[in-house]
């Protein structure tokens, strides 16, 4: 029997369309592999696209040589696979799966060769097929899984029942404490039972933050004070809620107005009839019962449009005899302040009876900038007592008619923290104006940039400052909340503080004197070309802690969801100067990772002070960045977030330079290196070391190309936004790009509780107890998401049933 009768029509354009299908894609796969080539990349791109094509015509021809081909270079891939990027899951994953699909299909239609060669196929293909098949199916099924960078190693938190005396009575800072612990001391709901949570109520604020690219975001964490929860919006709108039905109980609305950053991230408590504690060492100012009338309880915001506002607490009425009429200007002695460019986004700090604010000062818009001056004001009076002014620290009152603060100083727009024991204010600092061209900086701007800095609160004298960025040309701006912690050093325990920071490093320095307790290393950097800029010779680092994704990338590093957009990728890589963490700006185009959004944000670590751990939630996303020679004739930017993110020069008005500067992703929109684009961090602080680390959150609101997927691939994207720690052994969090609040079992990192929201949410999770009741309840707002267009005004409460 002639068998090559048995091939049809139909078989034949099988055949040749699946041998042009492959020939054309081993010829696009070695059109860039000889760009890469050519850059001093990997050979395999190239090597490995000429043998496709080869393999692919030959199919197309009806050879049987061309699956064996193929199969070969599919065996191939897979020691290159391996070899080039370990056995860890997804990048083997991104340099095998479509191959492996492609592979199936050619082993499929092998008997098809076969008898177009007038030969019969024996059963050996299908056993490849099938094994094939197999592996595909096993690896899709992985995709839902977690792939931890870090395994529990066992050494998480345990579990310690809650005493009843120390247990969480109020959530009334913020980060629940003044030091910015996010943990709350009870455990009614815990490991066991969270997956039992329902929602108790939810609340509309009437306020959603409309995006036009410029920032428009709910970032809060709210407060709870006995049967009430305090609400700010966007807009910086006060609400109280009752604790157990949500109810609205009062509402003041502020409207406050801002084209661009629109949100509060929360907001201060006082209590003129509660006791303030004593400083061991320096005279507080004791507070002046406020009038019998007003705002013994007082709640106090800082507003998108520069203003400080104080309201009853019981009422929401205004605090009379609180400034004019509830309200202080924030722009006093600032100078020219064009709307946008100077405001407050992050609560302000109870320290005492001294009411402290810092300030946003727009990045990268132009050399004259407002200051960033720090104030501290009396909770009674809203009277001014101190201003910290960075470009003249010694002087330390309002600037005299006709003058302003110095302008375009180092500012500090994160939340602070405050030690009531030592009377000392914490302050996380950003960097001068034009944050990434630092030539016409001062000796200040230099000693007081990308630092952390401690202040007396009552004076505002100057304590000590530690600086982790020389001469900042990054934007590495200190981004969150100083946690307080007890350290162990040398046997010792140390009252120390913990910070996070946007290049991935923890520094633990002692709160008395700013010295670090754990290594911190000098080490050196590369400069750029840019002229009479002061390099700075070294970095700091902080090797005595882990480093969170902020490993120095290599071209293996470079990812895709398939080969050909991880081949862009490392063409973009190759291209670019990269020297790691501190790779300094210039006129060519280069790589800075991680980036100025992080590594680490606003959203602050969280802490289990029962057993010495911090939970640290990151993002990972690179940015390209090129300094452009300019005249800088035109407009200054408009302070928004869009020049951060967008494509196309922003002009550093005022400096020889304009700025591109994007991030660092693939056409399809991925970041470029290898996930997880975002974790959730468990890190022993009595050895330093990582107990686990997990990827957060899945494509299933978001994807390629903004395209949602649908699915919940557990890949770990970027997180913004806080978590929360409590004594049941859990970590919530609700700052992923998907729209979920999920629980974490904090011992191990295994995700144990997750609750669909309406719309994703940047808010900072926080927990209480109701006084009336005696239930414990989880509240989150959500407003929406960072990479989606979905936005809302919810404010949620879970509880068990």
């Amino acid at each position: 029997m002639n068998h090559s009768q048995g091939v049809s029509g139909v078989s034949k354009f099988i055949l040749v369309g699946l041998g042009v299908v492959i020939a054309l894609l081993g010829l696009a796969l070695a059109a860039g592999g000889v760009k890469l080539v050519s850059l001093g990349g990997s050979w395999y791109f190239l090597i490995g696209g000429l043998v496709m094509t080869v393999s692919g015509l030959l199919i197309a021809l009806k050879k049987t040589s061309g699956a064996w081909l193929f199969a070969a270079f599919l065996v191939a891939t897979a020691i290159w696979a391996v070899a080039d990027a370990g056995l860890v899951f997804w990048p083997v994953f991104s340099r095998l799966f479509m191959f492996s699909a492609i592979g199936l299909v050619v082993a499929l239609v092998y008997p098809l060769l076969a008898r177009a060669n007038g030969r019969a196929a024996g059963r050996g293909a299908y056993a490849v097929a099938a094994v094939l098949a197999v592996g595909l199916a096993v690896a899709a099924g992985n995709m839902f899984v977690a792939h931890p960078t870090v395994a529990a190693t066992g050494t998480g938190p345990g579990l310690t029942p809650v005493e009843p005396a120390k247990a969480q009575k109020d959530w009334a800072h913020y980060g629940n404490t003044e030091g910015g612990s996010r943990f709350a001391a009870l455990d009614q709901i815990n490991r066991t039972n969270v997956d039992k949570l329902k929602v108790a109520w939810t609340y509309h604020t009437g306020d959603v933050a409309e995006s036009d690219g410029n920032g428009a975001e709910d970032q809060l964490t709210p407060l709870q004070v006995g049967n009430k929860v305090f609400i700010c919006t966007p807009h910086n709108n006060l609400i109280a809620l009752d604790a157990d039905t949500g109810k609205e109980l009062w509402k003041n609305a502020i409207n406050a107005q801002s084209k661009v950053w629109q949100r509060c991230r929360g907001m201060a408590y006082f209590d003129a009839t509660a006791a303030i504690a004593q400083p061991s060492h320096s005279s507080i100012i004791e507070a002046k019962p406020a009038p019998a009338a007003n705002c013994q309880r007082r709640l106090l915001t800082n507003t998108i449009d520069a203003r400080l506002i104080a309201v009853d607490a019981d009422t929401g009425e205004f605090c009379q005899g609180f400034g004019n009429n509830g309200q202080v200007d924030l722009k006093a002695g600032l100078g020219d302040v064009p709307d946008s460019y100077y405001q407050l986004s992050s609560a302000p700090l109870m320290a005492g009876t001294t009411v402290v604010v810092g300030g946003r000062v727009a990045d990268n818009v132009q050399s004259d900038m407002p200051g960033g001056v720090i104030r501290g004001f009396d909770v009674i009076t809203g009277a001014m007592r101190w201003a910290f002014d960075p470009g003249n620290p010694q002087d330390r009152n309002a600037p005299a008619d006709g003058s302003t603060y110095v302008r375009s100083t180092p500012n500090s727009w994160a939340p602070m923290s405050y030690d009531a024991a030592t009377n000392t204010v914490f302050l996380p600092m950003g960097s001068s104006s034009t944050d990434i061209y630092g030539a016409e900086r001062s000796e200040l701007d230099h000693k007081y940039g990308a630092s952390i800095l401690a202040l007396d609160a009552t004076s505002g004298e100057e304590r000590w400052v530690f600086q982790t960025v020389h001469n900042d040309l990054w934007d590495f701006d200190l981004p969150m909340q100083p946690s307080l912690i007890d350290f162990s050093k040398d046997g010792k325990s140390v009252p120390a503080l913990v910070i996070g920071t946007k290049a991935g490093q923890i520094y633990v320095l002692d709160r008395a004197t700013g010295k670090p307790l754990t290594d911190v290393k000098e080490v050196p950097v590369k400069a750029a070309d840019i002229p009479n800029e002061p390099y700075s010779p070294t970095q700091p680092k902080s090797v005595g802690m882990p480093q969170i994704g902020a490993q120095h990338l290599t071209e293996s590093d470079m990812w895709g969801a398939t080969p050909y957009d991880q081949l862009l990728c490392r063409i973009d890589f190759k291209s670019m100067r990269y020297d790691g963490l501190y790779t300094a700006p210039g006129t060519d185009k280069s790589l800075s990772f991680p980036g100025s959004l992080g590594g680490m944000n606003w959203g602050s670590i969280s802490t289990d002070p029962v057993h010495g751990f911090i939970f640290v939630n990151d993002m990972r996303l690179g940015l390209w960045i090129q300094m452009i020679p300019s005249q800088n004739k035109g407009q200054a930017a408009g302070g928004g977030e869009a020049l951060n993110t967008g494509m196309g020069a922003v002009p550093l008005k005022g400096t020889p330079y304009a700025v591109n500067k994007n991030r660092f992703l693939s056409v399809a929109g991925i970041p470029c290196q290898a996930p997880p684009f975002g974790t959730l961090t468990a890190i022993d602080m009595k050895t330093q070391k990582v107990a686990w680390q997990v990827p957060v959150g899945t494509v299933e609101d978001t994807g390629p190309l903004g395209i949602r997927m649908h699915l919940p691939i557990k890949i770990g994207l970027p997180t913004l936004g806080g978590t929360l720690s409590t004594q049941g052994g859990l970590i919530f969090i609700a700052g992923t790009q998907d729209f979920y609040l999920r629980a974490f079992n904090s011992g191990n990192g295994e995700e144990v509780w997750k609750a669909r929201l309406p719309v994703g949410s940047q808010g900072g999770p926080m927990t209480y107890v109701s006084p009336k009741t005696g239930k414990q309840y989880i509240v989150v707002t959500a407003g929406g998401a960072r990479q989606s267009t979905d936005r809302g005004d919810y404010v949620m409460a879970y509880a068990l049933p």
